[in-house]
């Protein structure tokens, strides 16, 4: 029978495929053969010639933890708000002798197979995840085997990780309470995506602070957006053409609010005199917008950390409760809210 040489493009998946059996059969026939049948471990051997696939010459017969390598999961690494979170995490990795490898989940379906190679296969020794989204399915059999992980910037308690985070809904409560104090009363919303968890709850903190200052909720002036600039953009131009259109607009990203700031010069409106935007995260660009834009500070680089600091823990086998960490934030108030034209 010929073969095909070792192929770098060649996965896991695709020796599971043509074995028919799982990825975490693969994992365990190549990288421990004792703990399946000859039988199997024959199947698995003779599949992965012919399909080219070789495991990582560095992994045939370590064990977890000396790979000192950590996977970081970033849902868009495009996003500048990542940027600080990701450099605790690479600086207090470094300090302990761990490398940071980055998956970005906005490709997910062309890297999905690649990653999960690299956890059922222990390349990796644990991993950090900065969203929500996973890069594998939680129903698969292979999440028994894989590392050690720690969640930052969003919560999800379904997933039962340790979590560094902000209090989202009371950072949202009290950006929104700043445009009350100032006097506005028509305040509208740019929300996150639904299923993101931390948009539902910045969602809950604009409501519950208009609904303490006997404010009604007008579903007309909650409008969600993608945490892009265009989002902002597009979000204003519908919240402008309502019969009665806001004052003020709380944004769930900074990114989304200097797309809002845009667009308002654009339609020739003033801010903050003619229209008041508060945003979230407090990103390099949020001080250097015109105007500078007042914002929720998060602690990104302290959250980076703090969560690499959890992962640590779990590899050098110490005991790490599930759960939040919560961190302090900031509300950053600079020119781009004011109180409304009398």
């Amino acid at each position: 029978m010929e073969h095909k040489q070792a192929s770098p493009g060649a996965t896991m998946k695709e020796v599971a495929e043509k074995a028919g059996v799982s990825t975490a059969t693969v994992s365990r026939a190549l990288m421990n053969p004792e703990k399946v049948s000859a039988a199997t471990r024959e199947k698995v051997e003779a599949a992965a010639k012919s399909v080219g696939y070789s495991p990582h010459p560095l992994t045939r017969s370590i064990k977890r933890n000396e790979t000192h390598t950590i996977l970081v999961i970033v849902p868009d690494i495009c996003d500048p708000f990542f940027s600080e979170m990701i450099r605790g995490i690479e600086i207090t990795a470094a300090r302990h002798g761990y490398l940071v490898l980055i998956g970005d989940c906005a490709h997910q379906n062309q890297q999905e197979s690649s990653l999960m190679d690299l956890m059922v296969t222990r390349q990796i020794d644990g991993m950090v995840l900065l969203g929500s989204r996973l890069p594998f399915d939680t129903r698969s059999d292979d999440v028994r085997h894989l590392p050690p992980m720690v969640m930052a910037n969003e919560f999800a308690p379904e997933l039962e990780l340790p979590t560094v985070h902000i209090d989202n809904l009371t950072a949202a409560f009290e950006a929104v309470n700043h445009l009350l104090k100032y006097g506005h009363r028509r305040i509208a919303c740019l929300a996150g995506p639904d299923e993101m968890p931390l948009s539902q709850y910045r969602l809950q903190g604009y409501i519950q602070a208009l609904q303490r200052s006997g404010i009604a909720i007008d579903n007309a002036c909650i409008v969600r957006g993608d945490f892009t600039f265009e989002a902002g953009k597009e979000a204003l131009k519908t919240l402008m053409a309502l019969a009665n259109p806001p004052e003020a607009v709380f944004c769930h990203s900074d990114i989304m609010a200097l797309g809002v700031i845009a667009q308002a010069k654009n339609m020739g409106l003033r801010v903050p005199e003619d229209l008041s935007v508060i945003g979230f995260d407090d990103i390099e660009l949020a001080q250097y917008s015109d105007p500078p834009l007042t914002t929720v500070a998060q602690p990104r680089f302290a959250i980076g950390a703090e969560a690499m600091m959890l992962l640590l823990e779990q590899l050098e086998g110490k005991t790490v409760s599930n759960g939040s960490r919560l961190l302090e934030f900031k509300l950053e108030i600079r020119a781009s809210t004011a109180q409304p034209r009398a």
